[in-house]
């Protein structure tokens, strides 16, 4: 059960709910937002008087809730959520693009890979300063001299930097040089203590998904960041593990639609990670798109042979421009703009 409270709400009415929820045997669980206060009724609702609730002083509304996820369903939040991200908008009508190379590597490449991602016509740039290896002898990234070096390619194109964070002992680095969008990827979905961290603050998140979560399991990661008061999160799909050895991971074009009847939350898509190879990119793109993506997370490497890390999956810069072209057909078709 979600209790939604008024706007301008006291503590004593807050820990009014509270009482009264315990007085029901039901646990509290509160997450104060920039907007509102939410508490979230935590136990066997069935025993709950919802109008009994209502008439309690501070109380907006009271949604009964089925689902394990409750701030993050779309039972409590009918319209979609759009997050600003410097007056990018991620969600409604406008798809975004957020295009750049799989890790940060030098200041020229940086530099460089930030003047394509600008020329495509994307609006967002990634890059990974911090690298998460299935091995431990492969590059690892450049850390938080890479935050600087990201930081310094972007500004000049005016573009919001998005990359992971793995370790929650660097996120007062990520904050002191202004990360725009943090990425959790799909290792550390699960990973509640880094959840919560940001669930702290209201830096813009895009949360992967775990490469054998479902639906539900990944929603609920989302919850622990937003139970934390932080709602503003951007899921991402970008392919599950499978039995076939032909592609790198299994993109699940069907989780796009079914998330957006469970969640109101924004979707999008890395097609990269999920097929690992740039040749199918584009297709992937594409059905993402058509399927009802807010968004595309694309590698592209100003060099792709000479990428540090996943080279095979880097568009070149004008794949990219080319490929973005393409897209706004599509998106046209289905009512959206890029």
């Amino acid at each position: 059960m979600i209790i939604i409270m008024h706007s301008h709400v006291t503590d004593e009415e807050i820990q009014g709910v509270v009482n009264q929820l315990k007085s029901l045997d039901l646990e509290a669980n509160i997450s104060r937002g920039i907007e509102r206060t939410i508490i979230g009724a935590i136990g066997d609702e069935r025993k709950v008087h919802k109008k009994s609730l209502q008439a309690l002083p501070g109380v907006d509304s009271v949604i009964r809730v089925v689902k394990p996820y409750k701030i993050v369903a779309r039972e409590w939040h009918e319209a979609d959520t759009v997050i600003d991200i410097k007056g990018i908008p991620i969600g409604g009508k406008t798809i975004q693009i957020i295009g750049g190379p799989c890790s940060v590597e030098t200041q020229s490449q940086m530099d460089l890979a930030a003047e394509g991602v600008a020329n495509a016509g994307c609006t967002l740039m990634r890059g990974g300063a911090f690298k998460p290896r299935t091995s431990p002898y492969s590059f690892q990234g450049k850390g938080v001299e890479g935050l600087k070096m990201f930081r310094q390619a972007a500004d000049p194109h005016n573009l919001p930097i998005v990359t992971e964070l793995m370790d929650v002992r660097f996120l007062d680095d990520f904050l002191k040089h202004g990360v725009e969008v943090i990425q959790i990827g799909t290792r550390n979905m699960q990973n509640f203590d880094l959840l919560k961290e940001v669930g702290k603050i209201h830096t813009p998140v895009v949360l992967k998904r775990g490469i054998c979560a479902t639906l539900s399991e990944w929603l609920m990661s989302a919850e622990y960041i937003a139970a934390g008061g932080n709602h503003n999160i951007i899921l991402c799909e970008r392919g599950v593990r499978s039995f076939e050895k032909a592609y790198r991971n299994m993109l699940d074009i069907t989780a796009i639609p079914v998330l957006k009847k469970e969640t109101h939350l924004p979707v999008i898509v890395d097609p990269s990670h999920a097929g690992g190879d740039a040749t199918l990119v584009p297709a992937l793109s594409k059905a993402a798109i058509a399927a009802g993506a807010d968004g595309l997370l694309i590698e592209m490497h100003p060099t792709p042979c000479d990428a540090w890390c996943d080279a095979d999956q880097a568009l070149t810069p004008d794949s990219l421009k080319g490929l973005i072209d393409e897209l706004r057909g599509i998106a046209q078709v289905i009512g959206r703009d890029i």
